[in-house]
């Protein structure tokens, strides 16, 4: 099963990531090829992006379902793949290291089903942890910014 998992420790506390966090619509941008996305409830979205199969450039559409908001350390959800044979599951946790460091974990597994799954899953093997990465490291840039303009 394809899946990524990233950690980063900030200069930020916790209640600054988790008044970020709370809002996908801070961080959803954020996303490697983001294309779209649309809040159909405070726990159901229909995200779009682009995503790079070998040559072949593929858009993807997803409903995200929130399972759990736990204030403040923990967000968990459920993927469906609208356009594609695509679940899967994550999470994003906060830990507070003191009054001022959070270190931020995000999480994100996905399986492929269907006659192109195993070219699809070998291709997330590798893209998932790389996409993990960097929506992980852009959320951290974005709060340390957003804090240096304070």
């Amino acid at each position: 099963m394809p899946e990524g998992k990233h950690e980063i420790i900030i200069d930020v506390p916790i209640e600054e990531v988790w008044e970020f966090v709370k809002d996908m619509d801070n961080w959803a941008p954020l996303l490697p090829g983001y294309i779209s996305h649309e809040k159909l409830s405070e726990e159901q979205s229909n995200w779009t992006f682009k995503e790079t199969i070998g040559v072949l450039k593929k858009k993807i559409s997803l409903q995200v379902t929130i399972r759990e908001w736990i204030e403040p350390t923990r967000v968990t959800f459920d993927l469906k793949g609208i356009n594609e044979n695509l679940t899967g599951q994550g999470y994003f946790k906060a830990e507070a290291l003191g009054q001022t460091q959070t270190k931020m974990t995000g999480y994100l597994e996905m399986t492929a089903e269907g006659a192109l799954a195993p070219v699809m899953n070998a291709v997330m093997k590798t893209s998932l942890p790389k996409s993990g990465q960097e929506l992980t490291n852009a959320i951290a840039e974005k709060l340390q910014q957003h804090k240096a303009m304070r």
